[in-house]
């Protein structure tokens, strides 16, 4: 199962996330309003031919484990360090004095802004659809959230992990993962996640929770030239 996570963006827009997914041939993509990242059947050598037409001019991608120049007609536009981690430990306790709500349509504006504002990777206003989110309200405000984005089998990404700058210091983003860690290890599911390796405290962070390296790769943000 865990081979499935060296290329995770098309085994998941080419299984459990087909429905939300553009492309064709050995190329796939998000539908727009989902994050943008793509996937393709050789990650090493991508198929930017078949891709190309399921994606505008002012299209910005997340392209995982490429490394190639660039193909006329794509220019290369950012390039870091991904690291995929994977959970090695048991399910976490139920956290029953988080005040945490699962996130519903309704609340799709005010997570892209959080989003916006946070930078935790590539998010659309779609995102949430993915999979569970749960969120921290002060108020009406959102202040923080984690949910799950790619899934492949059993495999179950975190991902949208993030936490308004007038709310952070109270460990409310590591109580909402370890509150989807819980619900993702006893559905049987392997949680995995993404980090980009220069983010070295969020690094640190899910070291010290549990998770494991798998592998680093080269991520690069790709559009139409």
């Amino acid at each position: 199962m865990k081979h499935l996570l060296a290329n995770i963006p098309w085994h998941a827009l080419t299984g459990p996330h087909a429905a939300y997914a553009a492309g064709s041939g050995g190329a796939r993509r998000y539908a727009v309003g989902f994050s943008p990242i793509v996937g393709f059947e050789d990650a090493a050598h991508p198929d930017f031919d078949a891709l190309a037409p399921h994606c505008a001019a002012d299209e910005h991608f997340y392209v995982i484990g490429w490394s190639a120049a660039a193909p006329k007609g794509w220019q290369i536009e950012a390039e870091k360090t991904i690291v995929k981690m994977v959970w090695d430990g048991a399910a976490p306790d139920d956290d029953a004095s988080l005040q945490a709500i699962a996130l519903g349509p309704q609340h799709a504006p005010q997570a892209l802004e959080l989003a916006t504002l946070t930078r935790p990777g590539p998010f659309g206003l779609r995102t949430p659809e993915l999979g569970e989110y749960f969120g921290c309200f002060d108020g009406e405000r959102l202040i923080a959230m984690a949910g799950e984005r790619m899934a492949a089998a059993s495999l179950r990404e975190i991902s949208g992990v993030c936490t308004h700058p007038d709310a952070q210091g109270q460990g409310l983003a590591g109580r909402l993962m370890r509150k989807l860690l819980r619900r993702q290890v006893l559905r049987g599911e392997l949680p995995f996640l993404h980090v980009m390796r220069d983010n070295e405290l969020a690094y640190r962070l899910y070291l010290r929770m549990g998770f494991k390296v798998y592998s680093e790769s080269v991520v690069r943000v790709i559009s139409r030239g």
